[in-house]
């Protein structure tokens, strides 16, 4: 059973700056759903795994973001508990460091 339901603070460390995002995770193992929320947008995630991975777990998503840029961002992180850090790609921009903190269940 997946613990990534709930609200999260993602912060992203990208070459135009720190960005922050606001994401909303739902459901169970079976069918996840999930939007991203930012000044101006908010747009739906794509494609929500999991997998266990150690203590905790795996997931991956992908989202189209249109500010500050149009683009498709792949994440690729870890959760442990109430965190989570990994990474996200635009195409062939180099990759960006993502960290998480869970703010509601």
């Amino acid at each position: 059973m997946t613990t990534l339901p709930g609200r999260w603070a993602l912060t992203m460390r990208t070459p135009i700056g720190r960005l922050e995002a606001e994401m909303t995770f739902a459901g169970d193992d079976d069918a996840l759903t999930g939007s991203a929320s930012a000044p101006g947008e908010t747009v739906p995630l794509r494609d929500i795994r999991t997998a266990p991975e150690g203590d905790g777990e795996h997931v991956t998503w992908t989202q189209t973001i249109t500010r500050p840029l149009r683009l498709t961002l792949d994440f690729d992180v870890v959760l442990t508990g109430d965190w989570m850090e990994g990474h996200s790609r635009a195409g062939r921009l180099p990759r960006t460091t993502v960290t998480g903190r869970r703010i509601t269940p």
